[in-house]
């Protein structure tokens, strides 16, 4: 059941710092640590920043296609 909760938290609550951290090259319990002294330093400020990610990291599909696809030019009627 434990494990089960905590793979949950993982893969989805977690999703931006493993993101940065594939990104970056670095490992993802030192993003989450740096993240959390951060919140802590700055009044919770970096979890706003947080959300806008994970909510740009869940919908990353429809930004590609909105921003990726091409648009005809007013010539090519």
């Amino acid at each position: 059941m434990i494990q089960s909760i905590r793979y949950w938290f993982e893969s989805r609550a977690f999703g931006v710092c493993t993101w940065w951290g594939d990104r970056l090259g670095i490992k993802t319990t030192r993003i989450r640590m740096y993240f959390i002294y951060l919140s802590f330093f700055t009044f919770g400020s970096p979890i706003i920043f947080y959300f806008i990610m994970a909510f740009i990291l869940e919908h990353k599909s429809t930004f590609r296609s909105i921003i990726g696809k091409k648009r005809p030019s007013v010539w090519d009627l």
